[in-house]
């Protein structure tokens, strides 16, 4: 594989963090289109319940080489004491036989609002490491962006932040992803729908998203219609970087390839197949020594609750003594039956005057006996 240049880089690595590029002074911040800003608010929970499921897809070259893994997993979490959504991606790959990845993890509410992202990637190359990572959290009304660069020995240290109330719209490496399954499930990416993001540079620019159409692709030596999304980030009036994303029907990423990249994601087997070909592994709760010490507690706590019940009320074991007793008597071939009889007259009881026919628990009442 050539060198790769440093958007190649990110293709392999990071799934989509564009290079700062150009750098022309901004006049202003960038704003998201209402469309953006009303989609996001839009966003029904059941719909990001059918968003909750992994995907798994490797990395390969033109010549049909595997280089790496990308993986996306998303859950319901709670993050500073709110529900929220929990994305985590995380990719691997190779340049010149480097190792190089990326990972992001995202916590974002119901609306696609960033509460925190922490993201790494890393490359190293021989007798050098380069590393990257960035903290994106909420603080004080402000997104603060943390980030520490090392090349070599070298660390570099910088913080920014803008007002949330300048940041309606904004999309994130692990929103994004998040984004377009949400598209999928839609069926539908509504026109006009720019958003605004950050390069690497922690430079302010608009990402849009369109469709790509359907079309039908091999995965797994099956023929599946996949729904494509072309994302692009408008790095300047002349310059841009795109990404063409394929999804299955149930929103699953079966394609993905940063355009001008030799690099593409895929999808090897239908998620139907992956279920079929996993195996169960038997727990073995006894031999985890978490495990056993959390049950052993729980056993604990309920045989005290119970002795306590039972201390607090001594007529019950009268009560299923007497029954007992009675039972063993008279061995009915029926015994719920005759337990509903024995116990019918615990009602009865309650509604006459008479006692002659009470059983020998006297003080015995039906909410003693429940």
């Amino acid at each position: 594989m050539a060198a790769a240049p440093k958007d190649e880089f990110v293709a392999v690595a990071s799934g989509g963090r564009e290079s700062p590029g150009h750098e022309e002074q901004q006049t202003g911040p960038l704003k998201a289109s209402d469309q953006a800003v009303t989609f996001m608010t839009s966003i029904e929970p059941a719909e990001l319940l059918k968003c909750v499921f992994r995907d798994s897809l490797v990395s390969v070259s033109e010549s049909g080489r595997e280089l790496g893994g990308f993986h996306v997993t998303v859950e319901f979490a709670r993050k500073f004491q709110q529900s929220c959504v929990l994305l985590h991606a995380e990719s691997q790959g190779t340049i010149d036989d480097n190792p190089c990845g990326t990972t992001v993890t995202t916590y974002l509410t119901t609306d696609l609002e960033v509460l925190q992202e922490d993201y790494y990637e890393y490359v190293h190359l021989k007798g050098q490491k380069m590393e990257k990572s960035c903290r994106t959290v909420q603080r004080d009304g402000q997104m603060v962006f943390d980030t520490v660069t090392t090349v070599g020995m070298n660390v570099k240290k910088e913080t920014f932040s803008y007002p949330l109330s300048d940041l309606r719209g904004l999309v994130t490496e692990g929103s994004i992803l998040l984004l377009m399954r949400l598209f999928v499930t839609r069926k539908k990416v509504p026109d006009h729908m720019v958003f605004i993001s950050f390069n690497q540079g922690l430079r302010m620019v608009h990402s849009t998203f369109s469709e790509l159409g359907l079309k039908q692709l091999d995965v797994g030596g099956n023929a599946a219609e996949v729904f494509g999304i072309r994302k692009t980030s408008h790095l300047s009036e002349n310059s841009s970087s795109s990404w063409h994303c394929y999804f299955l029907e149930d929103g699953h990423l079966a394609s993905r390839v940063h355009v001008g990249s030799p690099v593409t994601m895929k999808l090897l087997q239908l998620p139907s197949q992956q279920e079929k070909d996993f195996q169960k592994v038997p727990l073995h709760w006894e031999k985890d020594m978490l495990m056993r010490s959390e049950f052993l507690d729980r056993k604990d706590n309920i045989k005290t609750s119970h002795a306590s019940y039972l201390r607090q009320h001594p007529e019950i074991r009268s009560l299923v003594s007497d029954f007992l007793q009675f039972l063993l008597l008279r061995k009915p071939d029926d015994v719920f039956q005759f337990a509903r009889k024995y116990f019918l007259q615990f009602v009865c009881y309650r509604s006459t005057e008479s006692h002659h026919n009470a059983p020998p628990l006297k003080k015995a009442t039906p909410e003693n006996s429940s």
